[in-house]
């Protein structure tokens, strides 16, 4: 039988905090990630004493960041792990807070994801097997000719894929904590300089630094540490996945679409509960694909649904309302446990001018390098 997050003890977000997001800058790592620690216990009615177990998501900042970092806080003996996993690393690094208490070992563990940009090269580069594309086609052309053949496919418009970027960066503009805090028209995003195929600088996310913050709490633990209850949003599924073999079809949408399906059963819900998701949109298309493999709308339908406000923050189901990638910014570490942070304020409805009205269950989801795929749902009380 498989162990989920329903068979075990329940686990909440108490805490969620914020460094926000920027261009690269001479700020230490160490005040971007205690900046967001302090955030979240503060969020939470914390101590740093109360937390037991604390988990890093980093991708550039070389081993053994988590220390140097969090004895500001507090030399207490904790166990510390570093979690690295590409774009998804934030998002795994909550996973292994949310099963650490689920399992009992502590009451209260924290999911921290933080960043500085670094020229540290993809392991896979150096693993002894030539790559027949990777020198060859860089993330963007490969997502650029995605693109291509989902236009060709479906009849959209490169209008309709612009939309996804003219959406988000609407919501980023509200946002205090997004790199791009500027909302921008659909002839300013196909305007700018064409970066590969349909793409043009504003549809392709920036990468920048920051962090975020989330502390993850036992049932148990709320009450015995006279946590707000009614603040605390419940994990209700974790899902982590591989890539598999899917013959022609786009690997990055058959992923998601097998987490996801996971996640919904796990979680005992079906797409159409949703109201709230936080996903992976380093790129335009990847919106639009993705929502498909999630079962929001059918095959070929997203950027018609797309353009009638669908996925607009008082629409059927609001997609990033943070801004995504595209709008918050992709910092790598933070970006999945900022994703978490940002659900967790809009079902409390505390979202302030970006809040989605009746937000009550959300799903986050990340990809790593093409290989890596979490999910994570979540839903108030």
């Amino acid at each position: 039988m498989t162990v989920t997050l329903a068979r075990q003890r329940p686990v909440y977000v108490a805490g969620v905090g914020w460094h926000p997001y920027q261009k690269p800058s001479a700020t230490p790592y160490v005040q971007l990630g205690l900046t967001a620690v302090r955030q979240a216990l503060t969020d939470a009615g914390l101590t740093w004493p109360a937390v037991e177990s604390a988990y890093t998501g980093t991708s550039m900042l070389g081993m053994a960041a988590s220390r140097p970092m969090l004895k500001h806080l507090g030399v207490t003996g904790i166990p510390m792990t570093q979690v690295e996993n590409a774009s998804a690393s934030g998002s795994s690094a909550f996973r292994l807070a949310c099963l650490d208490v689920a399992s009992g070992y502590s009451d209260v563990s924290l999911a921290l994801g933080v960043d500085k940009p670094a020229p540290i090269p993809p392991a896979g580069t150096r693993s002894g097997v030539p790559d027949l594309s990777g020198s060859y086609v860089a993330p963007v052309t490969h997502f650029a000719l995605l693109a291509d053949e989902y236009m060709n496919t479906y009849g959209a418009t490169a209008e309709q894929v612009a939309g996804v970027a003219v959406k988000n960066y609407s919501n980023a503009a509200l946002n205090p904590n997004a790199q791009r805090p500027k909302a921008y028209g659909l002839a300013d995003v196909l305007g700018g300089p064409v970066i590969s195929g349909v793409f043009t600088r504003l549809q392709c996310c920036p990468v920048g630094e920051g962090a975020a913050a989330v502390l993850v709490v036992s049932d148990d633990g709320i009450d015995a540490l006279g946590i707000d209850r009614s603040r605390c949003v419940r994990v209700l599924a974790s899902v982590q996945r591989s890539e598999e073999l899917y013959g022609a079809k786009s690997f990055d949408a058959e992923l998601t679409r097998t987490t996801t399906e996971i996640a919904y059963e796990q979680a005992g819900i079906t797409p159409a509960d949703l109201d709230l998701v936080e996903l992976h949109d380093a790129f335009t298309i990847e919106e639009l694909q993705y929502v498909e493999a999630m079962g929001l709308v059918g095959e070929g339908e997203a950027a018609a649904a797309l353009e009638r406000g669908h996925f607009a923050r008082g629409g059927t189901v609001a997609v990033n309302t943070s801004g995504g990638l595209l709008g918050s910014g992709h910092p790598i570490g933070p970006t999945g446990v900022g994703q978490i942070g940002e659900i967790t304020t809009q079902i409390r409805g505390e979202a302030g001018a970006r809040q989605h009205a009746g937000a009550r269950t959300g799903l986050a989801h990340m990809v790593g390098l093409g290989a890596v795929c979490v999910t994570h749902v979540l839903q108030g009380q």
